[in-house]
């Protein structure tokens, strides 16, 4: 005899009971019992079993009475047996003992009252797996029925024939749903499923039904809750949306266009729940605004370099268009023999606006101005000089945007202690990044690249070159926890277009130091000139390998190794190249890593330290 049966409620995942009728009061009279529960041979079976008991999920939790165990064990027997179906065994068996006895016996709770201790016994009896064996996919209107069959056109995790299991239901559910959505239904809805369980042929029929609702276009969206900046800009941010087909993944990307703006702490995207009378999807964006002001500092430290720090004010909000004017100081290498005066100090000032050049390109431009006064004292030389460059930068996508403008550099530079001779120097800057990282300051997966080409022209030298400097890095996730983290990083550079003498040498390529190769002095990788000081060289090669590994907590380790060299013209030259590696500490915090690296070279160099160690906040790279 065939017994139908809905899987409405059955294949609702179970809820764990909030209260037990029959459960009473613990008090003196609490009764301790063990539970067993005897094993299945399937373990994702017996995962649900030992989740869905309350006698095993609330034995040490929730001590309780003869009275309210016996009710714990009754309630036990449904949960089990959704459980059972829940994993497509619609025809077991669940069986429970208290004391040896099975529930239902005579004068039970009157035996288990005077026990000092219950053991509890559960076995199940799985029996056959049902399968599908038949699944169908319509529309709840004929209006729909296109839309239905191009969602499911592809493979959506389900087919005659897989167990009739209640989670691939379910996430079939959601797969097709998202689908509808993505091809511009937001109001698309799931119908009540249709299921029939069949004992004598051990299967399950099922259909499922969905109402895609119309396809529909954004309405202009609104913006909510801003305080401080300006309607008109953050109406015209969000404009583009208007009029574009539904999608979710297209109101995400206006949501953190927003938040990209660093002008708010939050912004939530809150469709329509119907549509408006022309037929558009209202939608809205909520957002809560940061302080308009922020100062901060931050410090490093490595052996070869000696100590920095830097602070800065920065306003996220200049003038209402969430413009942002960044103030900054920085001082390094304080434990320089010779004290202050051969310290290096940097001012600094970067202003970005994403309106000003909107309204000619489009949204996606902003402009970006940075100047900088600066006095260096280096190992290969002694600056100062003033710079400045006025970019324009486009947003391609979420992870890549790209940048181009004039830069310019003029200013005074010699060998260290030498005579400063004066240069100018102006370019034209081409610069992209991608970032498909997950993290800026402690990256567990994804790429980041930056590449930067500068045709510039030094009029001291009246010579015309181009540096070239493209940096990589990626980062593997081994066992997908972000525990075992591997790390590497290449970077190459050429000086193209020119003779190396005729390049001030603050545009020629070194290596050396933190964030380059560990455990050799900054700078010190490369030629030299006749004092034996670096005079910088005409291309860079650099490679960096790290294993970060947690290791309790908020604690970890890495091991690292990296290699540089630097060459004489703009070809890479491997006849230098050098080797450092070392290990390090990380402590991980809210902001991102602290780190401290201690790095010896594989050989030592001649006049550079024997080792080194870095401290800073991030990671190496």
């Amino acid at each position: 005899m065939t017994r139908l049966l809905r899987l409405l409620a059955l294949l609702l995942p179970f809820l764990p009971a909030l209260a037990l009728a029959q459960e009473e009061t613990p008090g003196r009279d609490a009764l301790p019992y063990t539970v067993e529960i005897v094993p299945t041979g399937d373990s994702g079976l017996d995962s649900a079993l030992a989740a869905a008991s309350d006698l095993a999920r609330l034995r040490e939790a929730a001590p309780t009475t003869a009275g309210g165990l016996l009710g714990r064990a009754e309630g036990d027997l449904g949960r089990l047996q959704r459980a059972l179906q829940s994993e497509g065994f619609w025809g077991g068996a669940v069986e429970i003992t208290l004391a040896g006895q099975p529930l239902g016996t005579t004068g039970l709770l009157e035996r288990l009252e005077p026990m000092s201790e219950v053991p509890v016994r559960i076995a199940v009896t799985p029996r056959q797996r049902y399968r599908l064996a038949h699944l169908a996919v319509s529309a709840t209107d004929p209006a729909g029925a296109e839309a239905v069959a191009a969602a499911t056109a592809t493979p959506f995790g389900l087919a005659v024939g897989d167990p009739a299991r209640a989670g691939p239901i379910l996430d079939a559910e959601t797969t097709l749903l998202g689908r509808l959505r993505d091809s511009g239904h937001p109001l698309a809805s799931l119908a009540p499923r249709e299921a029939v369980v069949d004992h004598d042929r051990q299967a399950m029929d099922l259909t499922l039904r969905f109402t895609p609702g119309p396809a529909a276009t954004f309405g202009v969206p609104q913006v909510t809750g801003e305080e401080t900046l300006d309607p008109a800009f953050l109406a015209r941010r969000v404009a583009n949306l208007a009029g574009r087909r539904y999608s979710p993944e297209r109101l995400e990307t206006a949501r953190r266009d927003l938040m990209g703006l660093g002008v708010f702490s939050a912004v939530r995207a809150e469709p329509g729940e119907a549509l408006a009378p022309d037929g558009t999807l209202p939608v809205t964006f909520a957002v809560t605004e940061r302080a308009r002001h922020a100062i901060g500092f931050g410090a490093a430290y490595e052996t070869n370099y000696g100590p920095s720090a830097r602070i800065y004010w920065e306003h996220r909000n200049l003038f209402g268009g969430a413009e942002r004017l960044r103030l900054e100081a920085e001082v390094a290498r304080l434990g320089e023999a010779g004290g202050l005066d051969r310290s290096t100090y940097r001012v600094s000032a970067a202003y970005r606006d994403p309106a000003m050049l909107s309204a000619w390109l489009g949204p996606d431009w902003s402009l970006l101005a940075n100047a900088a006064l600066l006095r260096e004292r280096l190992e290969a030389y002694d600056r100062d000089a003033i710079t400045a460059s006025v970019l324009a930068e486009r947003k391609i996508s979420e992870r890549l945007s790209a940048n181009l403008g004039p830069v310019m550099d003029f200013g005074s530079i010699g060998p260290p202690d030498g005579k400063l001779t004066p240069y100018q120097i102006a370019g034209i800057q081409f610069g992209a990044r991608y970032d498909g990282t997950d993290s800026l300051l402690d990256p567990s997966r994804g790429w980041r690249v930056t590449g930067t080409l500068t045709p510039s022209w030094s009029f001291r030298d009246s010579a015309a070159f181009a540096p070239l400097k493209l940096v990589a890095s990626t980062y593997l996730d081994v066992a997908g926890d972000k525990r075992s983290i591997i790390a590497v990083r290449g970077a190459i550079g050429s000086l193209m277009g020119a003779r190396q003498g005729e390049v001030p040498r603050h545009q020629r390529y070194y290596a050396g130091g933190g964030g380059s190769v560990r455990g050799f002095d900054y700078q010190s990788i490369g030629p030299r000139d006749e004092r034996n000081k670096p005079s910088g060289g005409g291309s860079l090669l650099e490679a960096s390998l790290e294993l970060r590994q947690r290791i309790w907590g908020d604690i970890g380790g890495v091991a690292f190794v990296d290699a540089g060299t630097v060459g004489d013209s703009s070809a890479p030259d491997f006849s230098s190249l050098r080797v450092g590696a070392g290990l390090g500490l990380r402590y991980y915090t809210a902001i991102g890593p602290i780190r401290a690296d201690f790095a010896l070279p594989v050989i030592r160099q001649p006049g550079s330290s024997g080792y080194g160690i870095y401290v800073g906040i991030g990671q190496a790279f």
